[in-house]
């Protein structure tokens, strides 16, 4: 069983991530979480837990672990500030210690526009971030899969998807269908150095994912 580190354990979509890969007959999740009280709700589903903080040294936290996925974020609320540091600087920060470290896959959840933020009024800085952390990680010579959402939601899993490069306009998906995506690229089998938008569609994730 491979460990895959899922930074960003504690949020909506990152939650989703880790219980799909507790039930994985590969992959084992390490959930890491910058809170000691946030440790309890994934060790009593056994569960491993680390504890690491974005803002600091990273060091630590690829150390035994195969594989990593980054879906923290600010989110694009935050302020420029914060974004930048999440999104952007901090990610690229755990690209770093993750090929130093020998990570064998690294997963990056990002966003629908991230291919070209200029394009954005409102969300221009937050893709901007996105976008040079996923270029950050397209040069780092790891091994990679980058997955550009549409706007997420948190209705039920369709299990479906359509995929593209770019789309003409956005797009919606849920949360469940994100994080089913996400625990699926981790393996080798899928996407490999792909980087690709996403929203709901008519295809079978898995099947979406083969076509790459």
């Amino acid at each position: 069983m491979e460990k895959v580190l899922i930074v960003g354990a504690n949020g909506t979509t990152g939650k989703q991530i880790v219980m799909k890969l507790k039930d994985s007959s590969n992959f084992e999740p390490v959930a890491m979480v910058r809170k000691e009280d946030q440790k309890a709700q994934f060790e009593t589903e056994n569960i491993q837990t680390i504890l690491g903080d974005l803002e600091k040294d990273l060091t630590h936290v690829v150390k035994d672990v195969d594989r990593v996925v980054f879906a923290a974020g600010s989110g694009g609320g935050t302020s420029d500030e914060k974004t930048i540091v999440i999104d952007q600087e901090s990610a690229k920060r755990l690209i770093d210690v993750s090929k130093l470290s020998g990570i064998k896959k690294f997963v990056m959840l990002s966003s629908i526009g991230a291919g070209h933020p200029e394009d954005s009024d409102s969300l221009q800085v937050y893709l901007k971030a996105k976008h040079l952390a996923d270029e950050h990680l397209k040069a780092s010579g790891l091994t990679y899969t980058i997955v550009r959402p549409g706007t997420l939601k948190n209705y039920d899993a369709v299990g479906k998807i359509e995929t593209k490069d770019q789309f003409e306009k956005g797009g919606k998906i849920s949360r469940a269908d994100v994080a089913e995506t996400l625990a699926t690229v981790v393996s080798d089998d899928y996407a490999q150095n792909a980087i690709f938008e996403m929203i709901e569609g008519e295809t079978p994730i898995k099947d979406a994912l083969k076509a790459l």
